[in-house]
């Protein structure tokens, strides 16, 4: 994984509520078993008209190009519904390092930690306040102290974040390197232990 610190980016705002898995990445897309390609696909059914990737629909957000960004902005309870990791597989793909909110469904919100996406979840109140920012607005999201900015007006808000998690993402680190960073921790316990 890489490491994830700060992000400063302008963002892309999807003020839609109960965004679910099936929306951010559809069932007949999850045949594949490793995490690439997956993109492609993301929110595929409000992209394309009748799934024809040739017929984008020039209303959906991600199809507009005055919308950029490393940053996606959602609406409460994104990432309800089935387990799937590859809605988070889909978004990191996509190209999405961050990923805020006022709510995230949980199983969503630990996939996207285990595979290096930062869900952000912030007060629905600064939600708001960033949706209400123009299209080139930039927000600054700095995980070592857990704060979202946004840029133009210096208005922040702290976020939370399992400290595992938050170190896991500042490293670049999956579940077994952090075990391998703690090598010299762990032969120490076993010393003693044995």
């Amino acid at each position: 994984m890489q490491p994830v610190k700060i992000i400063n980016s302008t963002f892309i705002p999807l003020p839609l509520e109960q965004v679910d898995t099936d929306q951010i990445i559809p069932a007949r897309f999850l045949k594949a078993t490793t995490r690439d390609g997956f993109g492609k696909n993301l929110f595929r059914d409000w992209r394309y008209e009748n799934d024809n990737e040739q017929q984008p629909k020039k209303d959906f957000v991600l199809n507009n190009p005055i919308y950029k960004g490393e940053i996606l902005v959602a609406g409460k309870n994104f990432g309800c519904g089935s387990s799937r990791e590859h809605a988070a597989w889909a978004v990191l793909d996509y190209g999405f390092k961050v990923v805020i909110s006022s709510f995230f469904a949980d199983i969503f919100k630990n996939n996207a930690l285990n595979n290096g996406v930062l869900p952000v979840q912030v007060s629905d109140d600064f939600l708001q306040r960033i949706f209400n920012q123009p299209h080139d607005a930039m927000l600054t999201v700095d995980l070592e102290n857990k704060r979202v900015t946004i840029d133009q007006t210096g208005e922040y808000e702290a976020f939370e974040i399992n400290n595992y998690k938050r170190t896991c993402l500042l490293n670049g680190y999956d579940d077994i390197d952090f075990l391998i960073s703690m090598k010299e921790e762990i032969e120490e316990f076993e010393a003693i232990r044995s």
